[in-house]
């Protein structure tokens, strides 16, 4: 197909990663609010639960429509999917990011849980660095 008409594509996918980005610094901010109130026992505002909440469903519906741009774009421009370690690297956040909503969700029902959405939000920041530079390597191919 003709590069053009995916253009308003890539310009949905360029905000859609800016935004998880945030979102993303958002929920570490928050994330780490929560686990200094938690460890000084220290009560923290009854919003700021469901504010950590609501950017992490951003994140999950941002990366969701990311990985659904990508599949789409890339089959649409190129025919076929694995050009670029991009795909791996865009699955791996994509688990990760579920991984750590399912473990959000399951935090007051075992404990442990929390060990495991703390350890997945560590290993997201790396996940989301490669996806990052993955994903510019691939913008260049896209580019005049």
């Amino acid at each position: 197909m003709n590069l053009p008409s995916f253009l308003w594509l890539w310009k949905i996918a360029a905000w859609s990663m800016g935004l998880s980005l945030l979102a993303y610094l958002l929920l570490a901010v928050t994330g780490v609010w929560m686990l200094r109130a938690r460890t000084t026992r220290k009560p923290r505002p009854s919003w700021l639960r469901s504010l950590h909440f609501m950017f992490g469903g951003s994140l999950v519906l941002l990366v969701l429509l990311l990985l659904a741009i990508g599949i789409v774009g890339t089959l649409g421009h190129f025919g076929s999917l694995g050009h670029s370690s991009h795909l791996s690297a865009g699955l791996l956040v994509v688990g990760l990011v579920l991984l750590s909503a399912v473990s959000a969700i399951l935090i007051d029902r075992f404990t442990w849980m929390r060990s495991l959405h703390i350890g997945t939000n560590i290993l997201l920041f790396l996940g989301l660095v490669w996806v990052s530079l993955t994903g510019w390597d691939v913008v260049q191919k896209y580019l005049p």
